[in-house]
């Protein structure tokens, strides 16, 4: 018989008192003990079938853990696992690679840069071959990410200040003109899989539950996780069109409505969209591909040095991770840094008129649908000014970001026309500015000094 395994030895500081209320019983948390094959826990079969998606799995790790050999290695794995499990429910993964550790990929990184300054730009989409780092350099950029203000307890990070991104239970704590007590946290960031299901999406209503209590008893999802912070998608082109429209819904208009059964919730849900895709694996929606702001092309490196540079980087980072974390750490610092002024900085900075007319002019040659194109354009071209200390948009800002911007509104056609269509807007710009898109420079230029 093995001796009974204690959770609250085994969890991280936190996550006891919610295990003891909803896995355990009022008076003790849930204490699993194993006799030969079977494992005896106190939880009921009721208690399990009425709580969460997330508590059910939860308490499936610590009932695996709970089945522990002698040793103790194998005693510290078990717990290692419950940790996993947990730290994946509250959105975690290992650490990141370095933002600014990552070799080449410029275009990438502006274009996150730029998102990252205006979150209303509206996220990017990136096509690329396999292997080429598109979800190395994403994940990277949580490293990045400002912290946020939001009211203490609140499940849809609600803001304080600005009441479209409260929610409705926070509206009515501040017409009762209770002083709401708030806190800081990182911007989240929360990668979507492929393989989640509409209610892990958008949430649950506990039907039963809303009966017995006389409430809506509303289990929060990811979209209540990832309000006013980013959703990144691997392989979005993959994504089940259930979860599309889902997404699609929520992108247009920044909130979430559930409805089960005569219940309805409805709670913010203002979000960055963050995709990445390879073109051979299909296409994404026309409706999908409309909603991401800006788009990048990669391919693989072809140059002997680039491939060596990042052969090894990746050695390094796969036999001391901490070694390159020192390293790269003051300058991903930097550019968190960077983003909180170019913020602050985005409110004062003007777009001369006949910049926006060109940019407009340039969208009517291109035939885009819609004004979308242009307003992106103008912003991502604000973004950008931002970003190099400006008050004021030039000529080079908007033929900088205009491919970013319009390249995949081109697409009359989805299954001759391509993704990439560099090259007409590039023509177009020669018509109307003189020039094309400026050489590609590293972002690292964003770091420099300005001169007087």
């Amino acid at each position: 018989e093995v001796a009974p395994l204690d959770p609250q030895k085994m969890l991280p500081s936190g996550s006891t008192p919610m295990l003891a209320v909803r896995c355990g019983t009022a008076a003790r948390p849930a204490v699993l003990t194993s006799q030969g094959s079977s494992i005896s826990t106190p939880l009921s079969r009721s208690s399990v079938s009425s709580g969460s998606a997330r508590h059910r799995r939860i308490a499936t790790a610590l009932a695996a853990a709970a089945v522990q050999p002698f040793c103790r290695r194998k005693r510290h794995q078990a717990r290692r696992t419950v940790c996993r499990v947990l730290a994946a429910e509250e959105g975690e993964f290992a650490k990141p690679f370095p933002f600014s550790a990552v070799v080449g990929q410029e275009e990438i990184k502006l274009a996150l840069l730029l998102n990252l300054v205006d979150p209303s730009i509206g996220g990017v989409m990136i096509s690329g071959e396999r292997g080429t780092g598109k979800s190395t350099t994403v994940r990277g950029m949580v490293r990045l990410l400002p912290e946020i203000e939001y009211v203490e307890g609140d499940p849809y990070n609600s803001d304080p200040q600005d009441v479209s991104l409260m929610s409705e239970e926070v509206k009515e704590r501040l017409e009762k003109g209770e002083k709401l007590k708030t806190t800081k946290k990182r911007t989240p960031f929360v990668e979507l899989p492929l393989g989640a299901t509409e209610d892990r999406v958008t949430g649950t209503i506990d039907i039963e539950r809303a009966l017995k209590e006389a409430g809506k008893a509303f289990e929060p999802g990811i979209l209540a996780r990832v309000n006013r912070g980013i959703l990144y998608i691997d392989e979005c082109n993959l994504l089940d069109d259930q979860l599309v429209d889902v997404l699609l819904d929520s992108a247009a208009g920044g909130v979430n409505t559930v409805e089960r059964e005569g219940v309805s919730v409805r709670h913010p849900a203002r979000f960055v969209l963050i995709g990445t895709s390879h073109p051979d694996e299909g296409d994404l929606r026309p409706q999908l591909l409309d909603r991401f702001g800006l788009t990048c092309s990669i391919r693989t490196a072809l140059a002997a040095e680039k491939r060596m540079e990042v052969l090894s980087r990746a050695y390094e980072w796969s036999q001391s991770p901490e070694k390159i974390e020192a390293q790269w750490a003051s300058t991903d610092e930097a550019f968190k840094d960077l983003v909180v002024d170019a913020r602050e900085r985005l409110k004062d900075v003007k777009m001369p008129r006949e910049l926006a007319l060109k940019i407009s002019k340039v969208c009517s040659k291109l035939n885009v649908d819609g004004l979308r194109g242009d307003i992106v354009t103008n912003r991502a071209a604000r973004a950008l000014a931002a970003l190099e200390r400006r008050t004021e948009v030039d000529e080079e800002d908007v033929r900088r970001v205009t491919v970013l911007c319009l390249q995949h509104r081109l697409r009359k056609d989805v299954v001759s026309d391509t993704l990439d269509n560099t090259a007409l807007v590039v023509k177009v710009l020669l018509q109307e500015f003189g020039k094309g898109p400026p050489p590609v420079r590293p972002v690292m230029r964003f770091l420099e000094p300005v001169a007087a």
